[in-house]
């Protein structure tokens, strides 16, 4: 497709470059007029990237018209088919009047390409961080959620992936160590840690049994809920997956387990208006606290090729950064032991 931004054509694909090199402004407005021109409407030059490591996203103006965001896909992480069943589960709960977000349908289609590069465009949808102090707000986000999960449990993710101790948890510990990311000197201090925490991950899912796994938004935390006087709107379900209901819900709890069960109780209080909750998904809630903290090191490592990731993350990858981790797995132990949080 010829450039009307780009006086040079798309560069060739390198495997060793970094995932986003060629996506310049120049073919991030390409890409927007590619699928906006057939509608009437096109960009206007202003660009504005927005916070995202995993993909790029930008605000894009618009001639006479509001300003809209693209997403373009980090290259080789989600199959088509993936981002497209994720479409439809978004699609699916907006129609139902939840409030998600969803992929605009431009030339027939929620997912297109331009020069190689995979994006979708989104309503730009403003918003604050949600109040969590608040009963009546956490009451309010746990109606949605109960809504996003009873539509979540009308069918499985067939192209998606689970959240449990093997994605989250041994894969992950696997390519730290197969990779060389920690250091010698810590390596079997370290080493030993994620042993002794993924034992007593498997425990807590012992004790909780057969509980049922749903499609989530997955990355639930008030960074991905945009608040406004008429309420929250969910975004970022990039990371949505099959999983436990509780995995939506501990990511909005505060620290210590007071404040933490109160909260939990307000969530619940809005929850089970709309979908029933197995209390027993109680007993998950450090070991999902203790499997993403050894998946987000495993993340960051996946990505150090990416020039963002140094610049954002510089700490990454120290003596220091293994060193702490070694003590927050140490306390995520005794977490575990201390026992499941109720609500009062």
């Amino acid at each position: 497709m010829n450039s009307p931004h780009s006086d040079s054509p798309a560069a060739p694909a390198d495997d060793s470059a970094p995932p986003f090199a060629g996506l310049t402004p120049e073919r991030v407005l390409d890409a927007l007029d590619s699928v906006l021109l057939p509608t009437g409407a096109r960009t206007d030059g202003r660009l504005l990237p927005l916070n995202s490591y995993e993909n790029r996203v930008y605000q894009v103006g618009v001639e006479d018209g509001p300003p809209v965001v693209a997403k373009f896909y980090r290259p080789a992480r989600w199959s088509n088919a993936a981002i497209l069943e994720e479409h439809a589960f978004v699609a699916s709960l907006a129609a139902r009047e939840i409030p998600a977000v969803p992929a605009r349908t431009l030339e027939g289609a929620t997912l297109n390409e331009f020069d190689g590069f995979r994006f979708s465009v989104f309503d730009r949808r403003g918003g604050r961080a949600p109040d969590l102090d608040r009963t009546d707000t956490l009451e309010w986000l746990g109606r949605f959620i109960g809504r996003i999960h009873a539509v979540g449990a009308l069918e499985p993710y067939r192209e998606r992936p689970t959240l449990d101790i093997q994605t989250f948890g041994y894969e992950p510990r696997d390519y730290l160590l197969t990779h060389g990311f920690v250091p010698a000197d810590v390596r079997e201090t370290w080493e030993r840690a994620v042993s002794m925490v993924l034992e007593g991950v498997a425990h807590c899912f012992e004790r909780a049994g057969d509980v049922r796994h749903l499609r989530l938004h997955g990355d639930c935390h008030p960074s991905n809920v945009l608040w406004t006087d008429a309420g929250p709107h969910f975004v970022h379900f990039d990371d949505s997956r099959m999983g436990p209901a509780i995995q939506d819900l501990w990511l909005l709890l505060p620290a210590g387990r007071a404040d933490a069960s109160r909260a939990l109780t307000d969530l619940l209080a809005g929850y089970e208006d709309f979908a029933e909750f197995d209390s027993r998904e109680l007993h998950l809630i450090e070991a999902l606290r203790t499997l993403r903290l050894i998946h987000y090191s495993a993340w960051l490592a996946r990505r150090w090729t990416d020039p963002a990731f140094p610049a954002a993350f510089p700490w990454f990858n120290t003596q220091r950064y293994w060193e702490d981790r070694i003590l927050e797995l140490r306390e995520q132990i005794g977490a575990m032991q201390e026992g499941p949080l109720w609500p009062v």
